[in-house]
Order: C-alpha cells, then sequence, then structure tokens
C-alpha cells in the first residue's frame, strides 16, 4: 500500500514526554529505560525526525507529563503506574525531571500543550483544540513510552476522527516485549500508518505541493 503524503498546512508532529527522566543520563527513570532507547537508536531518530520537521515547516507540538501533589485529588483509584510516579516525584513539575531533554527541547514557534498526568496527553489538556486551532488533520506521533503514553494518545487521536501515524523507530519502552506489542498489535490497530522517520520524512509535503 502507498504511503500517505504529509501536508504541513493539515499534518502535525506531536512529541509525547521527551522529558529528563526519561532521557537524560541522571533522570530518576533513565536507568530503567535506557537499554531500550539506546537498542531503538531513539535520540538519534528524535533528532533526525526534528530537523526534517522543522526543515519542511511541518508544525511540531509537544505533549509533557507532569505531576505535582494534588494531581489526583479528583480521584478515588490513583492509576497503579502512576503511584509510584507520585511517591519519587517523577515528572514532577517544576523540578530537573519534567524538563524537556535538552538536545530536544521546543524551538520558536513550537507548540506546548498542557502537562497530562496519566498516559493519554488529550485528557485535561489543550491538545485536541490546539491541533484544531491549527486546522490539524493529521497526527503523527513520537516519544515516550512506545505502549503507555504514545500508544494512549494514539487511541484518543483515533476516537477523536484525526488520520494517525505512529512512527515506530521514534518509540521507545521499558522492555522489548512491551514495544514489540505497541508497535507490531497496538500501532497497525489502532493507527492508519505505522511508519520509519525516514518513510514519514520523504512523505512530507510543504502546503500547496
Amino acid at each position: 500500500m502507498a504511503i500517505p503524503t504529509y501536508s504541513t498546512d493539515v499534518s502535525a508532529l506531536v512529541l509525547v514526554d521527551v522529558l529528563n527522566d526519561f532521557l537524560a543520563e541522571d533522570g530518576k527513570i533513565n536507568s530503567l529505560i535506557r537499554e531500550q532507547i539506546e537498542n531503538v537508536g531513539l535520540i538519534e531518530n528524535l533528532l533526525r525526525l526534528l530537523s526534517g520537521a522543522r526543515a519542511a515547516s511541518l508544525p511540531i507540538f509537544y505533549a509533557p507529563h507532569g505531576l505535582h501533589e494534588h494531581s489526583f485529588d479528583d480521584v478515588k483509584y490513583v492509576p497503579v503506574r502512576m503511584q509510584g510516579a507520585m511517591q519519587n516525584h517523577i515528572f514532577w513539575e517544576g523540578e530537573y525531571g519534567s524538563d524537556f531533554y535538552e538536545p530536544l527541547r521546543p524551538h520558536d514557534g513550537d507548540t506546548v500543550v498542557g502537562r497530562h498526568r496519566t498516559f493519554n496527553a488529550f485528557m485535561g489538556t489543550d491538545l485536541d483544540a490546539q491541533l484544531k486551532k491549527r486546522g490539524i488533520e493529521k497526527v503523527i506521533l513520537a516519544g515516550l513510552t512506545s505502549h503507555t503514553c504514545v500508544e494512549g494518545t494514539g487511541r484518543h487521536a483515533t476516537e477523536a476522527g484525526y488520520h494517525l501515524t505512529f512512527l515506530k523507530d521514534a518509540v521507545a519502552e521499558f522492555t522489548p516485549v512491551a514495544h514489540k506489542m505497541a508497535v507490531e498489535i497496538s500501532y497497525p490497530t489502532f493507527g492508519h500508518e505505522v511508519l520509519t522517520v525516514d518513510q514519514f520524512l520523504a512523505s512530507v509535503r510543504q502546503s500547496g505541493q
């Protein structure tokens, strides 16, 4: 099947959770995911992705995680993985771990949306509103982690009616099994396309072309 084109007037790259706690060597959970980040060449692939996207003037949205002491005051049952994150101040707002990883930081003109508290970057944030404001129809997802926040955000994008593309070499997970399940089972189920960074960049077109 032919790969669709991605016109820059209706397409946007959404980077999920490219934060210090994941990606910096002194991040709180970097040691738990570092091997898999290196196995997929995540940082190098994300740098190439961002460089190509910016060269093409493709809109870039950053969707960061963020927690604070009142993040779950309104819920009775805190998600299991978030219990540990709350106890250990992972992605804690105002602390180093919740800052963007320096080589992947947003540039002027990029859009940073509100921080999500669990696995869906649409839930409780302005991501949908910001995408619609720009007239975005096609969402391209990359970042962390493969089968939690990237997959969770993608499921919502599908439900919301966006054309959804996952970039399978621009995501990573804590274990190879979880990564494989996301890329080989979940992504083809929920995404319209599952591409590599190079396949995607080759399909980006300037508006009007």
